[in-house]
């Protein structure tokens, strides 16, 4: 028994030391390299490259869009300093002899539609609603099953802090629609939106709220790195016309009333997207003019017709208690947006048109929502 009991522990230890082996030369092989390392007012990318003949650091916040040299050193590691830019949150990686590779060393990423980024978060005021806060909600992702789409559907909820203990209390709930390209994780991942949430809320600055994140495309089951197959829609159909909108309204609105402790009332109920996700905001609230008393189209507008009059006086008979259209001045879109203020004006309805400067970027995006989410449900 001792002898079998021996050989068992010797084998142990020798997988042990094969394993921390293992680990020792993939991390310890070499130079230590951290990246990135900041110093104050600047900021260090190190990447190790052996056989590179060329790095460059590439970063959303460079105004040159083919990245900067970095200079090899000491046992192959390339290095670049820079200037730290403005609090924000950017995303970056190492152009390695002509291909995009992310920094090793951040275990901060973030995926905007099939594209995996390393992520810096530069700290300062501007970013503090972006940071985690002891008061954290859940993200959770149900499944709901759609007769209009045929499939079965994911999505990304946020419940707030305390919503498991206060068993007794219903909370309003934000719809938040990504944009092109984009999925059910694109607000939580890019836009920060669990983080955003749950600080205004611990600051009393936002009504503690449920938010529901859908996938605004038809043909997928749920983001694509699930690896679920799509359907095939025929766009051309006049059954498909306002699909997804008819699947948000008629569907995931009643799901999700059903399934959480949510107020089923149009005064409880705001809806909110960006680009794609801000046409179907505005379809939705056209549409379906007594479901959502809280209506906020980002980077996105519509052309006026007599159509959207006829859809705007409907809204208004309706009534709603906030109209809220955000755009960039350096937007693609920012002439849709004009369009859509002057037609909410001509048809003498009440809203608010925010104009920033900056473009079709996620900047501006955790902007807007770290700015009408506390107008929300007052």
């Amino acid at each position: 028994m001792k002898r079998i009991f021996s050989i068992f522990a010797a084998l142990v230890m020798m997988a042990g030391a094969l394993q921390a082996q293992e680990l020792t030369n993939f991390m310890f092989g070499g130079p230590r390299v951290v990246s990135p390392d900041f110093q104050g007012e600047t900021i260090t990318f190190n990447f190790r490259a052996d056989y590179a003949t060329q790095v460059k650091l590439q970063g959303s916040w460079m105004t040159n869009y083919a990245g900067i040299d970095m200079k090899r050193g000491e046992g192959n590691v390339w290095s670049v300093t820079v200037p730290t830019p403005a609090p924000e949150i950017y995303t970056y990686s190492f152009i390695v002899d002509g291909v995009s590779v992310n920094d090793p060393q951040n275990v901060m990423v973030q995926r905007d539609g099939n594209r995996y980024l390393s992520m810096l978060l530069v700290d300062g005021e501007f970013t503090e609603n972006y940071k985690p806060t002891d008061k954290r909600g859940t993200v959770s992702n149900p499944w709901y099953d759609s007769k209009i789409l045929g499939i079965n559907r994911r999505l990304t909820v946020y419940t707030p802090y305390g919503y498991e203990a206060n068993t007794k209390t219903k909370y309003p709930v934000l719809y938040l629609l990504h944009g092109a390209g984009g999925d059910e994780e694109a607000w939580s991942s890019m836009g920060r939106a669990a983080q955003i949430l749950d600080n205004l809320i611990a600051k009393g600055l936002a009504e503690p709220m449920i938010v529901v994140m859908p996938n605004g495309n038809p043909n997928q089951q749920a983001a694509q790195t699930m690896g679920l197959p799509t359907t095939q829609l025929d766009r051309r159909d006049p059954a498909m016309a306002n699909a997804y909108v008819k699947s948000l309204v008629e569907e995931i609105v009643p799901f999700i009333e059903k399934n959480y402790r949510a107020v089923a009332k149009k005064s409880h109920r705001a809806i909110a997207g960006l680009s794609m996700g801000g046409g179907h905001t505005i379809s939705a609230s056209n549409l379906y003019p007594n479901t959502f008393d809280y209506i906020c189209p980002l980077s996105m507008g519509a052309n006026r017709t007599p159509e959207l009059d006829a859809s705007l006086q409907g809204l208004k008979k309706a009534g709603y208690k906030l109209y809220w259209l955000a755009c960039g001045e350096a937007d693609g879109v920012i002439d849709r947006a004009n369009s859509l203020d002057e037609a909410l004006t001509a048809n003498g309805l009440e809203h608010t048109y925010y104009v920033t400067s900056g473009g079709h970027t996620w900047s501006n995006w955790r902007i807007y929502l770290n700015t009408f989410a506390p107008m929300l449900f007052k």
